[in-house]
């Protein structure tokens, strides 16, 4: 894994930056709550639980509204490895995949376990938060990919079967790795996919969702980071899949008025290139924020995964002024979501002066451990 480049950083980005950040994060996670409590059923279904409209505002799943699945949690889970490996690097321990792999273990730790294990004072600040300690479906690639120590890898990658979206909904954060290179952005997602779903189908579509979150993040618009993505995409083997779907996804915008059997063609089997696929079509016909959610939810397709990866597209492209104020206030663990979110943005801007080898911030090491 190569070093990244830098940026310079003037207030008014650092604002941008954390904003979209905060966007991302938040609008990955209302996506899912707002999936979740009709997760897995047809829309005919949905409608009979729902009303004929479908979803549209927050509906208890698990006991409560505002509820988020497996998916936001393996989120948050993604951003603490990555400022785990940014803070590991003064060490020249510098493996980002090892680190995401650590994280991914600290979360399937919060599957096992009843709560917190105040002995292991290495695992952060994150793991200790009581609210994660919740199962909430996950699939079986996920425990067993995470299931014991060994690490997948793009040579050995673990469940070379599983080709569902679970690996790309939690990739969004590595599209916010903005001052690295996008080759680099991909590489990375790519390879953290492999710890549970060693599919191509799914590391690519992880892969494609990251790099389309990277353009977003650094301002450009939605259809051109797509189309950036998808250059990237041509010189990895086995794309063909991933760059169909997408290519289908930006043919169908212009196809007529966008409904539920649209958004379902796109999104498929359930695989992760048809829900990449679908998200970015959402994102793209939406007139907000609020309407792309709900035509990720309302379809005959896997609602959690589409309008989480939907969420994280709106969320990057506008930042976290756009997303709906009243689902954000029951919104669950958001302020856990929204100090990780800050946590990242402080690192990714100004993390040597908190722990470079010039003068480190104790507070910030304990929080972030380096071992």
């Amino acid at each position: 894994m190569g070093a990244a480049t830098g940026v310079v950083w003037g207030r008014s980005e650092q604002q941008d930056f954390r904003s979209r950040v905060r966007g991302t994060l938040l609008g990955a996670a209302v996506g899912d709550a707002l999936g979740a409590p009709v997760d897995g059923l047809r829309l005919e279904e949905i409608r009979e639980v729902c009303g004929p409209e479908g979803v549209v505002d927050l509906v208890p799943a698990y006991g409560r509204r505002g509820t988020v699945t497996h998916l936001t949690q393996l989120t948050l889970f993604t951003v603490d490895g990555l400022i785990r490996a940014q803070v590991r690097r003064d060490t020249g321990a510098w493996h980002p995949p090892t680190d995401l792999h650590r994280a991914y273990l600290r979360w399937a730790a919060t599957q096992r376990d009843w709560g917190p294990d105040e002995r292991r004072k290495d695992d952060g600040w994150l793991a200790r938060e009581e609210w994660l300690y919740a199962r909430r479906d996950p699939s079986r690639p996920l425990l067993l990919g995470l299931g014991d120590d060994r690490m997948g890898t793009l040579d050995a990658p673990k469940n070379p079967g599983a080709d569902g979206p679970e690996a790309a909904a939690r990739s969004a954060p590595f599209g916010l790795l903005v001052g690295w290179e996008p080759h680099l952005v991909v590489q990375l997602a790519v390879e953290s996919a492999t710890h549970t779903h060693g599919h191509p189908v799914a590391c690519l579509s992880a892969g494609a969702y990251a790099l389309i979150v990277h353009g977003l993040a650094r301002g450009e618009g939605l259809d051109a980071a797509v189309q950036h993505a998808l250059a990237l995409l041509e010189q990895r083997p086995g794309h063909e899949p991933v760059a169909d779907a997408l290519q289908h996804a930006l043919g169908a915008v212009r196809q007529g008025i966008p409904g539920p059997a649209r958004v379902a063609e796109l999104a498929g089997g359930g695989a992760a290139d048809g829900l990449l696929a679908a998200a970015v079509y959402c994102a793209l016909v939406g007139e907000d924020v609020r309407h792309g959610l709900r035509l990720a939810v309302n379809q005959d397709g896997p609602s959690a995964p589409a309008a989480a990866l939907t969420g994280g597209l709106l969320g990057a492209l506008h930042g976290e002024t756009a997303l709906p104020p009243a689902w954000l206030a029951e919104l669950e663990g958001r302020p856990t979501m929204l100090q990780l979110a800050d946590d990242f943005a402080m690192e990714m801007t100004q993390g040597p002066a908190l722990h470079g080898p010039g003068g480190a911030s104790p507070g910030w090491l304990a929080r972030y451990p380096r071992a």
